[in-house]
């Protein structure tokens, strides 16, 4: 029924609105929903950068095929909010009437096909499958000719300009302090690849926690010793992390999650591992929403103590095996555990050790539940030193 831009754009097909019956309440409640996401998805397209300056430009404004319009006149409108001095819209299929309404806002439009009927763009092509975002995020690294997003900590550089590889190879292996740019966020991070690593653990740490959680350190160096690379960052900056409605902003995290994957992907030494993901308390719901994404690479979950009732919807859509461990005494995180892997249509287990409560302090429980973890991952993160079809040890 409409689209929108940044700087406040918004396009509203009224006479569709009131066709099916939009209320006003309705229309503002959808436009605050896909706000939010319009900010995640330019924090996560950008890596850093600010919007490319285009005052006194000439901008080409390409969309795969117009049906109503909506999305491509709100991108109209955006090059013009930011300055552009002629704005050319190019498209391969569009009906003629929605032409004639691109033609008075646009320079020029260009177009291949415009028939007289037209039901939809989809039959136009071979392929109309979606972009996904990880497709997005790589063919602008591409672009830009660099590896965005990962940075030695101990050397200073401007965030305008993102790609400093990470030193060492894959047969020597790495272990370093690191800082990642998701975003305009600035991250600390510990990476820990042993050579000839068979995947890739990044770790979303608790409400109050950050990427020294003992405990999570304790997980890590279990997975190191089966070969698994890991990835423990803070999720959020210092300053965020004093507002505490952003430590249970599961959006937040889950694309501060994304991101970093992102980040790693776009080094060639790492690119090839599989990732996995572990979460705890709010981690593992920001790791269930992010498995959750379409695009999403992520290709095993664990969480520990978590709290996955949080994903809300988007456990049905989480295609990456997931483990769920809780503690025996921790029992109303139990039943929420057990109530929200009802809702996963992935292979799943919920595992419980005996005695534990939240943080498993007790003797013996974190160790076993690292230990399930490290099976987990092992079993279900394709090994990249095995032929192709190969894989780890089935369950």
């Amino acid at each position: 029924m409409g689209a929108i831009g940044e700087d406040g754009v918004r396009i509203v097909n009224d006479d569709l609105r009131r066709r099916a019956g939009v209320s006003d309440a309705d229309l503002s409640a959808v436009e605050r929903r896909e706000r939010s996401e319009l900010e995640r998805r330019a924090e996560r397209f950008r890596s850093g950068r600010g919007p490319v300056a285009i005052a006194g430009r000439t901008v080409i404004v390409v969309d795969d095929g117009l049906a109503t319009g909506s999305t491509a006149l709100a991108a109209l409108q955006v090059a013009r909010a930011h300055g552009a001095s002629r704005v050319v819209l190019a498209v391969p299929v569009a009906p003629p009437e929605t032409l004639r309404e691109m033609a008075r806002h646009a320079d020029d439009v260009v177009c291949v096909e415009a028939p007289a009927s037209m039901m939809a763009i989809g039959p136009w092509y071979d392929d109309f499958r979606q972009t996904t975002d990880e497709e997005v995020v790589q063919l602008l690294a591409s672009a830009r000719g660099s590896s965005a997003g990962i940075y030695p900590a101990d050397v200073e550089s401007d965030e305008s300009e993102t790609g400093a590889r990470l030193a060492g190879g894959e047969e020597a292996g790495r272990n370093e302090e690191v800082d990642l740019v998701v975003g305009r966020a600035r991250l600390g991070a510990h990476l820990a690849v042993p050579a000839r690593a068979r995947g890739l653990v990044v770790f979303a740490h608790g409400s109050g926690s950050s990427r020294q959680s003992p405990r999570n350190k304790h997980v890590a160096s279990v997975l190191a010793g089966a070969g698994l690379g890991t990835l423990l960052f803070d999720l959020l900056t210092e300053s965020e992390s004093l507002d505490r409605a952003n430590v249970f902003d599961v959006r937040l995290l889950a694309s501060r999650l994304s991101g970093a994957i992102d980040a790693l992907r776009s080094d060639p030494g790492l690119r090839p591992l599989a990732i996995g993901a572990f979460g705890a308390s709010t981690g593992a719901a920001a790791a269930l929403w992010a498995a959750g994404e379409p695009s999403s690479p992520i290709a095993a979950v664990v969480s520990r103590g978590g709290r996955p009732d949080l994903a809300g919807a988007r456990l049905a859509y989480v295609r990456a095996p997931t483990l769920l461990i809780v503690g025996g005494a921790d029992l109303d995180v139990l039943d929420l555990n057990r109530d929200a892997a009802r809702h996963l249509r992935c292979p799943h287990r919920v595992e419980v050790v005996p005695g534990a409560t939240h943080l498993f302090d007790e003797p013996g429980t974190l160790a076993a539940a690292a230990s399930l973890a490290r099976d987990w991952f092992v079993a279900h993160l394709p090994n990249p030193s095995l032929p192709s079809g190969g894989g780890g040890r089935g369950t």
